[in-house]
């Protein structure tokens, strides 16, 4: 597990989505391999994909949505298997076939990457809180302008494709947690979960 210093797995470990996997057909007798705040991940078992079931608005449009943000650091998502049931929040659960990501490995480019992004981050929101709510989504924007560490090309164009969406969708970004950046097999950076609903 990577600490990025804002805390620890385990401060997050009551933080995770209660709900019992939903009955499907596609799910039946699938390993699970984890959990967040609003989603389960299930094992395929081809070694490449997953299910996730995603309980929030805000992963489902990220996930799915025409104008999503999309390249080399967002996840691929291959089907959207729709509307499984609903959640014990009240949202609805949603069920997406996408491509299998991995946890971060300390010490690994994409970690010292993932590092300087949610420092970087974490600095402005403290630095726009007065704004209350709204901070966070400032602080993403501050991503974008060069006041921070300079990202390479492909990394600059991902967060201003988020910061845009995050905008478009009046959603709050979420990239200090470990588990919401996560990488490929071939260590590729991936903003696997950004973003929340308040």
């Amino acid at each position: 597990m990577v600490n990025f210093g804002f805390g620890t797995a385990a401060t997050y470990a009551a933080d995770v989505l209660p709900d019992p996997v939903p009955a499907h057909p596609l799910l039946d007798g699938k390993q699970e391999l984890g959990r967040g705040q609003y989603s389960i991940v299930l094992d395929k078992g081809d070694g490449e994909r997953v299910y996730k079931i995603v309980s929030s608005p805000a992963d489902y449009w990220l996930h799915t949505a025409k104008d999503r943000p999309q390249g080399k650091h967002f996840p691929v998502v291959y089907v959207d298997h729709g509307d499984i049931g609903q959640a014990q929040s009240g949202y609805r659960f949603y069920l997406l076939e996408m491509e299998r990501l991995y946890p971060l490995t300390p010490e690994s480019q994409a970690a010292i990457v993932a590092n300087q992004l949610t420092k970087a981050y974490w600095e402005g929101c403290r630095r726009w809180n007065q704004l209350g709510a709204c901070m966070g989504r400032m602080a993403m924007y501050h991503l974008t302008t060069g006041e921070t560490p300079s990202w390479d090309e492909q990394m600059q164009s991902a967060l201003k494709a988020l910061s845009a969406f995050i905008e478009e969708y009046q959603l709050l970004p979420d990239i200090l947690k470990a588990d919401n950046l996560m990488v490929r097999k071939d260590g590729t950076l991936v903003f696997s979960d950004p973003v929340f609903v308040s």
